[in-house]
């Protein structure tokens, strides 16, 4: 029989989900360009040297855009001890007279594995590569609300996953965005992680905000993505939930189903362009109807 998984990556192959490909000018061939350049810094677990070497990268890339660039750079108390940690926030400032926000993150950082060679093609170079790519679509757009796209350090945890221990970047940005007004100005949060698997599969997350969900879960079906944008539900602990506990409504997409997970075989050669292109064609149309509320 053929499975509905061989059928999503015929439709990979074949680009029979074209109906909407590169709208707003989104490359997945660039984005996994983007990916590729961030994974080639090796594992980057924060307060490495190749951690800051890709945060000079991501800085960059990101002056190329004509963004307003916003570093948040703090300590973090780890298992490992108090290490350096920086998030990198690029903001497009939008005209609306609401002056209200739309955010889209995801991490950069690699788990610490000790002599092992875990660089994380889909898990933490994925998402920056995404990021980095609407990035450049964005650049020089007109903006209704302020769009911002983070990178956060600091997504994995040193030991075992715990509340102290995970998503170091987001719940220091989340605090930081309630003490300066800016949560309350969110329309919606975004988060993607681990979303370049040749085998795309976005199950719906029910931690996160259902309107949202539903939102991006029609704009797929729009956009002739369906078949990727799955109905299966999970329950992830991700670098959206500090912004959930914070009341934003937040979501997040994550290809869970990635048999590489944390193991030194997530590399490049699992990626594709067409899955990069598929969720960043989704999430650009969404910012798109967002602004639109």
């Amino acid at each position: 029989m053929f499975s509905s998984r061989s059928f999503r990556a015929v439709l990979l192959g074949l680009g029979l989900a074209a109906i909407a490909a590169g709208a707003g000018g989104v490359s997945g061939t660039s984005a996994l360009e983007f990916t590729r350049r961030a994974v080639a810094f090796g594992p980057r677990p924060p307060g490495s040297p190749a951690n800051t070497a890709l945060q000079n990268y991501i800085l960059a890339e990101l002056r190329k855009d004509g963004c307003e660039i916003i570093e948040d750079a703090f300590t973090a108390k780890t298992p490992q001890g108090m290490i350096p940690m920086r998030n990198i926030i690029a903001k497009f400032p939008g005209k609306g007279a609401a002056h209200r926000g739309i955010a889209i993150t995801g991490h950069f950082d690699t788990k610490l594995f000790p002599g092992r060679k875990f660089v994380g093609a889909s898990d933490g170079g994925s998402s920056t590569g995404l990021l980095l790519e609407l990035a450049r679509v964005l650049a020089h757009q007109p903006r209704i609300d302020d769009v911002y796209l983070a990178f956060f350090d600091g997504e994995e945890a040193f030991g075992e996953w715990s509340e102290s221990d995970s998503l170091y970047g987001s719940r220091h940005l989340a605090a930081r965005w309630r003490q300066d007004g800016t949560l309350q100005r969110l329309k919606g949060l975004i988060n993607v992680d681990m979303i370049g698997d040749k085998n795309l599969d976005i199950p719906q997350e029910t931690n996160g905000n259902a309107e949202l969900r539903k939102l991006v879960w029609n704009t797929a079906a729009d956009l002739g993505y369906k078949a990727f944008f799955i109905d299966q539900q999970i329950g992830e602990d991700d670098d959206h939930m500090p912004f959930v506990h914070a009341g934003v409504a937040a979501i997040d997409l994550i290809d869970i189903d990635y048999p590489h997970w944390h193991n030194d075989t997530d590399t490049m050669d699992k990626l594709s362009a067409r899955s990069m292109e598929i969720v960043g064609t989704v999430v650009y149309e969404v910012i798109q109807r967002l602004e639109r509320r």
